[in-house]
């Protein structure tokens, strides 16, 4: 959540997870991201297509990999790294985005 790193591909709690709910900050506990947006990306992390409110996150530009320009996310409220987003990739979603989360990063609220 502070040093920016990406968990291990297909080994966070939430990658595959169907549970309905709100996702949070597993820091500062603001809402993130909700179920309803969270989609199959194949990419090894949960995905989402839009956070809840656009003022949930921060984006910042990530040149960690240069020459590859990326956009890191963080959860607006604490600053915590919770992964990037990434547009244009072709995924059938209303945004045509995919912000890639690290589990570790959140935690779900089920809805009762």
């Amino acid at each position: 959540l502070r040093k920016s790193a990406t968990e291990t591909a297909f080994t966070g709690e939430y990658t595959d997870t169907e549970t309905i709910g709100v996702y949070k900050c597993k820091a500062c506990f603001a809402e993130l991201f909700r179920s309803e947006t969270k989609f199959h990306s194949g990419c090894g992390w949960p995905s989402f297509y839009a956070p809840t409110k656009d003022d949930a996150v921060e984006l910042i530009e990530d040149r960690s990999l240069f020459p590859r320009i990326r956009t890191e996310v963080r959860c607006s409220a604490c600053g915590s790294h919770l992964g990037h987003v990434f547009t244009g990739e072709g995924y059938a979603v209303p945004t045509d985005q995919r912000w890639c989360i690290n589990s570790v990063a959140l935690v779900l609220e089920p809805k009762n």
